[in-house]
């Protein structure tokens, strides 16, 4: 991985009113427009520059507003949204109209055994044929080791509705959580994993994950990592992004290691030809007075299959 360049310009900004800040994902149109999703239930749609030229609000069934956290813009130019607190897949207009919500294993579900608060889809992405929309989780559920997550897949029958798919388990880093995943074009996902420690602040790493061969888990409980009979992803590090130069990046987080790094929420590929790949990524600021929301421009290759 390498630092094609970062941007500070929508720090602690405004557009028609909404806060830019609280960003939890990126997502990218089959025009290459790119959209921004904040946690407090809006969406950005950013011009060529990276600011917003667009802004749109989002409501549940009952009107609230949503933990949002992953964004998928659909060929269709329908928004795929994902909330962290149920868990939740919705799918909303363009304009924000509520036009649906995806069958969610009960397994997953905040009011099961399993469930964690703010622990779960945190990520979502489309793989490139527009068929299969994966889920990652944050966290682990408690009935789980805490190092295992769960990634769940819905599939498109045609040109029809999303059906619930197989579960996949991952093992992430000790002491990191799951902020994102992209889809690659051959199959495999992009897996952003970050940490918070007051000691050294943030800290971030980037791993490709293959579900090739791995298990369905949907009926496996309790799962841990190296389970007799559990097939996990297979899973390689592309990058520690402490390893990134920093260049005039600053931090206002105390402690932090290098300035470049932040709390990276947002993934999405723009660009890819053959192994190599363009890679936007974002951090969500909280709304805190030490926090930034930064744009990173990255390039990235793959390892082969």
């Amino acid at each position: 991985m390498s630092v094609r360049g970062f941007s500070d310009a929508l720090d602690k900004t405004h557009f028609q009113d909404a806060y830019v800040g609280n960003l939890s994902s990126l997502s990218v149109d089959r025009h290459g427009r790119v959209s921004a999703l904040s946690d407090r239930s809006k969406v950005f749609e950013l011009d060529r520059r990276l600011k917003p030229s667009s802004v749109v609000s989002l409501a549940d069934e009952a009107g609230r507003s949503l933990d949002s956290e992953g964004l998928v813009i659909d060929r269709d130019g329908t928004r795929l949204v994902s909330s962290e607190t149920e868990p939740s897949v919705r799918r909303f207009s363009a304009s924000g109209q509520l036009l649906g919500r995806l069958p969610v294993p009960a397994n997953l579900a905040i009011s099961s055994t399993g469930g964690i608060l703010n622990r779960t889809f945190e990520g979502l992405t489309l793989d490139h044929t527009g068929r299969t929309l994966t889920a990652s989780m944050e966290g682990w559920l408690r009935s789980d080791g805490i190092d295992t997550r769960r990634f769940q897949t819905w599939e498109r029958r045609g040109h029809g509705e999303f059906e619930v798919g197989p579960q996949y388990a991952y093992v992430a880093e000790k002491g990191y959580g799951i902020s994102e995943i992209a889809a690659t074009r051959d199959g495999r996902y992009l897996v952003m994993e970050r940490s918070f420690a007051a000691s050294v602040g943030w800290t971030a790493k980037l791993y490709l994950a293959d579900p090739r061969g791995a298990s369905d888990v949907s009926g496996v409980s309790p799962l841990t990592a190296g389970q007799e009979g559990v097939r996990f992803m297979g899973r390689t590090l592309l990058a520690d992004l402490a390893g990134c130069p920093a260049g005039d990046a600053v931090s206002k987080v105390p402690g932090q290691g290098n300035p470049l790094i932040g709390n990276i929420e947002g993934l999405a590929v723009v660009d890819q030809c053959g192994d190599r790949m363009r890679v936007l990524m974002v951090t969500d600021d909280g709304e805190s007075s030490t926090e930034i929301t930064r744009l990173y421009d990255m390039n990235v290759r793959l390892p082969r299959r």
